[in-house]
């Protein structure tokens, strides 16, 4: 999700609020302030409203300790935590990448109810420890319940909730495949969601509790996210399958490397169907790559006399790869490189086609049947980035510290 407000920081993380936080925050003020009030009339308006908003205050503590739970963890292990963000249906750490085992990945998952559950413990020490009339007694025990029910509810075997990721950790050890471990979780937490919003509605309408619209929204927003995390995780198998090969196009000309400045000036960059890139040869053999702004590096008078010859990039000198080549890696190295795109090789070491975002977003589509048509990808050719939802860069990372760390195992 995208970031609100941001507030300050925690132990270095970023903390945002979104706007939606502020509308639950004055929700739940209104639902305890009413309720202290009419359990405890002695406290006063006053207080009761204060005891409410502190409720409210403390629930949403709770949450960020519970997510900075999972962000420590992950951080320990190496991932960049980006940000914590506190919302309508509590809070979500933004990590940056998937843990590299099974084990570390159900660390990352259990941290945050471990953090409810401890905070339940010292919330009834503590009411015990105090005066049992007090307020300050009666809001321990109430947030100590309260985080009970969240470590409880986190633990329901369905993403996006960390009994999600859980299962998704126990698949991913038994069958050696995180995408499967995904795609079970993400299935089990779209049932689950869609009983919550059955269940919700039915008690809305049938017995007017105002719960039940709760129960439902959670239900949406449980479905709506397992289906993310499962159109995610086919986006990354897609990718996972795709070569250098599959995603190469071929506009670039070959010219020859013997004709003049002005001729290419003039027959090339000057027409109406220029090629996205030229390479020029001579003698049966690639020269290497030319590039039109290097034009302006030669005085105009000397465009009749000095050839392309004298401007090529040679092959070995500029970045390649082969046909072979995985597409993650030649994400990996147009983001690192900060390239347009990169020149694909043959066996032979000619030239076999280049590749370009345009090109990637397209041979991702076709694998997966998605409404991407030529306009949308000269659009992206011509701006050089991806499409919102296709986090191409991101992905791409996180498959080649998957092969990475399973290169790590078979070598051990």
């Amino acid at each position: 999700m995208k970031p609100g407000w941001r507030v300050g920081s925690i132990f270095g993380i970023p903390l945002f609020i979104d706007a939606s936080w502020f509308f639950v925050i004055a929700l739940f003020t209104f639902l305890n302030g009413t309720e202290w009030q009419n359990t405890h009339p002695e406290w006063g308006i006053g207080l009761a409203w204060t005891a409410g908003l502190a409720t409210s205050l403390l629930l949403f503590g709770s949450v960020l300790l519970h997510e900075l739970g999972h962000s420590l963890v992950a951080r320990s292990q190496g991932i960049e935590v980006k940000s914590i963000t506190l919302f309508l249906f509590g809070g979500v750490a933004a990590i940056e990448e998937e843990s590299r085992t099974p084990g570390q990945a159900f660390q990352v998952a259990i941290a945050g109810p471990l953090v409810s559950i401890a905070l339940f413990v010292l919330l009834n020490l503590l009411a015990v420890s105090l005066n049992q009339t007090s307020p300050v007694t009666i809001l321990a025990e109430d947030l100590a319940q309260i985080n009970l029910v969240l470590a409880i509810f986190n633990l329901l075997p369905g993403l996006p909730l960390d009994g999600g990721q859980i299962l998704k950790a126990a698949v991913w050890k038994v069958t050696g495949n995180r995408f499967k471990g995904v795609h079970w979780a993400a299935r089990v937490g779209q049932t689950l969601g869609w009983l919550a919003i059955i269940l919700g509605v039915t008690a809305l309408l049938l017995l007017g509790s105002s719960n039940g619209l709760w129960l439902a929204l959670l239900g949406w927003f449980g479905v709506r996210n397992a289906a993310l995390y499962d159109r995610f995780t086919d986006l990354q198998e897609n990718l996972a399958d795709l070569k250098a090969e599959d995603a190469m196009s071929h506009d670039f000309r070959v010219i020859d490397a013997n004709i003049s400045l002005r001729e290419f000036a003039d027959r090339y960059l000057l027409s109406e169907t220029r090629a996205g890139c030229y390479f020029a040869a001579s003698e049966g053999r690639y020269r290497g790559l030319i590039q039109p702004e290097d034009l302006n590096r030669v005085e105009r008078s000397q465009w009749e006399t000095q050839t392309v010859l004298n401007l090529v990039h040679p092959l070995n000198a500029i970045p390649t790869v082969s046909q072979t080549t995985s597409l993650t890696e030649v994400i990996s190295q147009l983001e690192q490189d900060q390239l347009a795109r990169i020149t694909v090789l043959s066996p032979a070491g000619a030239v076999a086609g280049v590749i370009d975002r345009g090109d990637i977003v397209r041979a991702v589509a076709q694998k997966m049947n998605l409404p991407y048509s030529e306009t949308d990808i000269r659009r992206i050719k011509e701006e050089g980035t991806y499409p919102p939802g296709f986090q191409l860069p991101a992905i791409a990372q996180t498959l080649l510290r998957d092969q990475s760390a399973a290169g790590e195992v078979s070598v051990k």
